[in-house]
Formats: structure tokens, C-alpha cells, sequence
């Protein structure tokens, strides 16, 4: 085996997306990162976090800009949840690094040294209790021909034009925002293999720190057929203003 596989084998089975800025949830996010923030009583991002460890993926990574010197201060290197798996956790410090966050994609390419063959990608600004990180899906994905697999939900209010159309056999469909069928938006939670980011145009480790968007990533691979997809219809919000987190802790 050699270096880069054995990297590949022992990297860490999932990304929690925690560097973003968080403009529209300010002040609150003046002085905390958006992912820190409290849901019924626990920081945003330990629901996936726990939910992840609670399938058996006890290996993450967490990606942190803003404020990002508080979440490893909170979660250190290994946390132990009561009736949970310990998870070892590793960190990709963007601003750290660079000054500023690398954006979704440019931020996984910065990371895909540490990261296993086929990994889970989850926000950790988005609130999903009931998602249940299944090891079986991951295992049918790293059977498939498909470089990524996404979890859809219905368009809810603040999206109504949604991201993506799904077909009867499970392909994701890029479609135009508001098209007839452009039913569903995109949950954030995912399953990727390295090899979905070959070809954008950096390489790995992202060593210049170039900030990459993921959706134009996604739509070609799309029109590739190379993106399944399912629709997730639990509870599922993104914590995107003040107001949507004061009404998950009504």
C-alpha cells in the first residue's frame, strides 16, 4: 500500500462544513461561529457530529475560518458522547492558513489528503435529527459508478425555485432554478469520492488556497450522469437566520 492509499484507508470518513461567516445569523454570530450556536440545548453542529459516530464514521474532519480557533477548543481531539463510540477528530484551519474560507469545494480539495476514499460531506449549519448516516448506503455508493450521491428535500419556503430535478432511476438533474420540475433542494448531506474532485482544476491539498464553489462542480458532473440522489423527507432546516433558530428552540 502506499502513502497516498494508506492516507486514503485511515483518513477521516466525514467533513463538517463549519467555516462559513455566517452574515445573515448576525450578531449572534459576532462572537460564536454559526455551527456553535445552541439548538435545544447542544451546539448546531453535535447533531450530525453525534449522529455520524452513532452509524459507526468516527473519524471527522471539521473545516473552521471564522472564530475557528473555538471549535477545537470545545471539541479537542477525541470526544466521548455517553453511549456513543469515541470520535477521533482532525481539523483543515483555513483561516489559519490563508486568512479567509476556501468556499465548499475549495475547502474539501484543502482537506482531501485527510479524508478516506468515500466520505460523507455534511453542513454543520443545517439541522437534520432524524438523517441517519447509514453505513449500507455508503457501502452501495462505493459499489456504484457514481462519484457523488445527494440527499434532496422538497423546496421549503426560503427556496422556491429549488437546486435540483431527480429522475425515476435515481440521477440528479441539473436543472435551472424554478424549471417545471426542479423540485428539490439540496440537503448539503452527501457522500463523495475523491475522485468527484479530479478535475476541478486544483490540486489536492489545495496548497494555494484558492476558494472553489461547489455547484458548478456538481452540475457538470450532472450532465455527466455521474450524481445519484435520494430525497430525505425527515425534519430538516437551514439554520440560516435568527429567526429559523428561534423557532427550532421555541
Amino acid at each position: 500500500m502506499t502513502a497516498i492509499e494508506k492516507t486514503s484507508a485511515n483518513g477521516a470518513q466525514a467533513m463538517v462544513l463549519a467555516a462559513g461567516r455566517g452574515e445573515r445569523m448576525r450578531p449572534l454570530t459576532d462572537a460564536t461561529p454559526k455551527p456553535m450556536l445552541t439548538v435545544r440545548g447542544q451546539p448546531l453542529m453535535l447533531w450530525p457530529m453525534q449522529a455520524l459516530a452513532r452509524e459507526g464514521f468516527t473519524r471527522q474532519l471539521i473545516n473552521t475560518a471564522w472564530l475557528g480557533e473555538q471549535i477545537p477548543a470545545h471539541f479537542g481531539q477525541q470526544v466521548v458522547w455517553a453511549g456513543l463510540p469515541p470520535v477521533d477528530l482532525t481539523y483543515s484551519h483555513e483561516a489559519q492558513d490563508f486568512g479567509h474560507a476556501l468556499e465548499t469545494a475549495g475547502g474539501i480539495v484543502r482537506a482531501l489528503p485527510q479524508l478516506a476514499e468515500v466520505f460523507w460531506v455534511v453542513a454543520g449549519d443545517v439541522f437534520a435529527p432524524d438523517f441517519v448516516f447509514a453505513a449500507e448506503s455508503a457501502r452501495r455508493f462505493a459499489a456504484s459508478d457514481q462519484l457523488a450521491h445527494l440527499w434532496l428535500v422538497p423546496n421549503p419556503p426560503h427556496n422556491p425555485g429549488g437546486d435540483f430535478g431527480l429522475s425515476s432511476t435515481g440521477s440528479v438533474l441539473n436543472l435551472p432554478k424554478g424549471a417545471a420540475a426542479c423540485d428539490y433542494t439540496f440537503s448539503t448531506i452527501a457522500l463523495y469520492k475523491r475522485a468527484f474532485f479530479a478535475d476541478c482544476g486544483l490540486p489536492a491539498g489545495n496548497p494555494a488556497g484558492v476558494a472553489l464553489a461547489l455547484a458548478p462542480l456538481l452540475r457538470a458532473a450532472m450532465d455527466r450522469g455521474q450524481v445519484s440522489g435520494e430525497v430525505y423527507s425527515g425534519p430538516w432546516t437551514d439554520v440560516g437566520t435568527p429567526e429559523r433558530l428561534a423557532a427550532l428552540n421555541a
